[in-house]
């Protein structure tokens, strides 16, 4: 207990007073707002102080007194709480608000002094965003709410029970293949969130980038659609699709990185510059005129079948890279990028290293044909679908994809 008075506790009593205030303002501003009857700043620093107090007290006699305190005080506030009811009030935010000042102030004496702030300033900050966290809410459908409960199973649940360690003799990871599963998928959890809240408002630009975080080569596709679906949106779909695969370069610089710092460093300066190629090609498409809405309503891409499939596909490359790299040297892993680029390339590149140790020329070549792949595929995918934008999209994805063999070529030279 000593370690968590380290503090001096003056400053702590000042916390605890700063705290209570801060709790009390708020609700001060919505009880002046709603011109309704409640605990406000006096109360809420008074309650804070309580719980302080209580909890010096606890230091010295012992925790039967801050219990009572706590529990006397629960009393007083479910009687307040009856007493509104029967009035016709509803809701019992203020009343757990007074109960967290107390706590606040007593946590000030009795943990670490992270915890007093962390708790007031979440506190006050979910008691002052009320409306916006109810209006989010009511907007969002049973799909999305249980993505966000899978998220959280996924990420919070299985991934600690999972054993880190290396098993056969292609050193498979439980826990380091579920970590990368979450993070590609948090990727994409966040991108379609972020395509539903601004896509359709600022049309194609805007979908075409945020596009890129969930799939580029979903963009292209829904992109092509778009266009052959009304031809005067050709040229704009198109900068979309460019776009998505433009932060498709970023995002996987992103992943790596947070894998493998060292694979991340080297193909920093590479993944930027095919970036800003595909921007200039974008920026170069003639527009049309007419206003577009967003791409397509994306649909929730946090799904168990897609995770448990990216983690199975992962593991499969992640054998196969081994094996081939041990059977057929560098010729047959660049031959096993070019292929497997036409399908899913992030389970591949993340695949290639493991973050430890030097990183061979060859994984950096095997990336880069990895994306050039990729990128064929979805300028044959565009084209093929829009028809009336075939010619350009297939001119600029070419160039685009020769642009790769230098670059790729380049962890030789360089």
């Amino acid at each position: 207990m000593m370690g968590a008075l380290a503090w001096p506790l003056e400053l702590r009593f000042a916390l605890a007073v700063g705290l209570g205030l801060l709790i009390g303002v708020e609700r001060e501003r919505t009880v002046v707002a709603l011109r309704k009857s409640g605990a406000g700043v006096r109360t809420h620093a008074l309650v804070s102080l309580l719980g302080f107090s209580l909890g010096w007290f606890g230091e010295h006699v012992g925790m039967a007194l801050p219990v009572a305190g706590f529990a006397g005080l629960t009393g007083i506030v479910i009687s307040g709480f009856v007493a509104r009811a029967r009035d016709g009030a509803q809701g019992w935010t203020s009343e757990v608000a007074v109960l967290l000042s107390f706590t606040t102030g007593l946590l000030c004496v009795q943990a670490p002094v992270w915890l007093p702030m962390a708790v007031g300033i979440v506190a006050t900050f979910l008691l002052s965003e009320k409306t916006v966290l109810e209006d989010y809410a009511g907007h969002l459908n049973e799909k999305e709410f249980l993505g966000v409960l899978k998220f959280l199973l996924l990420g919070l649940i299985v991934l600690p029970a999972l054993p880190d360690r290396g098993y056969t003799q292609f050193d498979i990871n439980p826990a380091r293949i579920w970590k990368i599963v979450v993070l590609v998928s948090s990727v994409g959890f966040v991108g379609y969130f972020l395509t539903k809240r601004f896509g359709g408002k600022v049309g194609l630009w805007l979908s075409g980038v945020l596009g890129g975080i969930v799939s580029s080569t979903a963009v292209a596709v829904a992109a092509g659609r778009m266009a052959r679906q009304d031809p005067a949106k050709g040229p704009a779909a198109l900068q979309a699709s460019l776009l998505a695969s433009s932060v498709m370069y970023l995002r996987i610089l992103a992943l790596v990185w947070l894998i493998s710092p060292t694979f991340g460093q080297i193909l920093s300066w590479r993944l930027v510059f095919l970036s800003l190629i595909g921007l200039g090609l974008a920026a170069f498409v003639r527009s049309g005129t007419r206003p577009v809405g967003g791409v397509s309503s994306a649909s929730n891409p946090f799904e168990l079948k897609p995770a448990f499939l990216f983690g199975a596909f992962f593991v499969i490359l992640t054998v196969a890279t081994r094996a081939v790299k041990e059977s057929f040297g560098q010729a047959g892993l660049v031959g096993l990028s070019l292929i497997v680029g036409a399908v899913d390339i992030d389970p591949f590149i993340l695949s290639l290293h493991k973050g430890a140790g030097a990183v061979e020329p060859i994984l950096g070549c095997a990336c880069l044909f990895s994306m050039l792949s990729n990128t064929v595929a979805k300028g044959i995918y565009f084209g093929t679908i829009s028809g009336c934008m075939k010619k350009p999209a297939l001119l600029r994805y070419g160039a685009w994809a020769l642009l790769h063999v230098p670059v790729a070529l380049s962890f030789f030279w360089l």
